[in-house]
């Protein structure tokens, strides 16, 4: 991100003057208050909001043009998991995962094998067959990171995902990201936990209202 603003039509300033850079591999907290930009900042780098101005790359790609058409391919090299987990209450475990994996093109064939690998590594294997209603928030969010990576994303966005867990949960959720970040996947965890980073051995950029700060 470079010199990125994001200004919303009520004038409320998201983000104000961001830069910065994270690498391929690299584990990233976001840390700040509610209403600090964390969100917006996320939502820029997934495309789902555009910058009033500064530039945007992730993956080698300029994204933050009024022209750009590659969203597709974009998403198709990151997962989102999301602080509500925005489950698809009326389906299965298996069923909320295979849709991710649908709608992206993936042929039939592999869908079954990839959705049954995800939920082996992130310890729901026996739940497959579970209404996503029937689970604990822990095991939703569980869920939720299955289904942003059963594609295999080398970027993985986080917003708040241990934001409404106790203690145990949150530690549980933490697991699964720290094994991913060991197998090569960058993570960026937006997070009002100031606490959270102080636990593990990694970057925390700092905002404030929709500015970086320093700490």
């Amino acid at each position: 991100m470079d010199h990125v603003f994001k200004i919303y039509p009520t004038q409320i300033s998201a983000l104000s003057d961001v830069s910065l850079e994270i690498s391929s591999g690299d584990f990233t907290f976001i840390a700040g208050p509610s209403g600090s930009g964390k969100t917006t900042l996320l939502r820029v780098l997934f495309r789902a909001e555009r910058p009033t101005s500064g530039e945007v790359t992730v993956n080698g790609m300029n994204i933050s043009g009024r022209h750009f058409r590659k969203i597709h391919q974009l998403r198709r090299t990151m997962g989102f998991v999301f602080e509500d987990f925005k489950l698809l209450r009326d389906r299965t475990v298996e069923e909320n995962i295979a849709f991710a994996l649908r709608v992206t093109g993936h042929p039939r064939k592999e869908i079954q094998p990839r959705v049954s690998e995800i939920l082996e590594w992130v310890g729901l294997r026996e739940r497959e067959k579970d209404s996503v209603l029937t689970l604990s928030a822990g095991e939703q969010q569980r869920v939720a990171i299955a289904r942003a990576l059963v594609h295999h994303p080398p970027l993985l966005l986080a917003d708040e995902p241990t934001g409404n867990m106790d203690v145990q949960m949150a530690a549980d959720v933490m697991k699964i990201f720290t094994a991913l970040h060991r197998h090569g996947t960058t993570i960026v965890f937006a997070t009002h936990d100031t606490e959270l980073p102080k636990h593990y051995p990694y970057r925390v950029i700092h905002l404030a209202n929709g500015r970086k700060v320093e700490k």
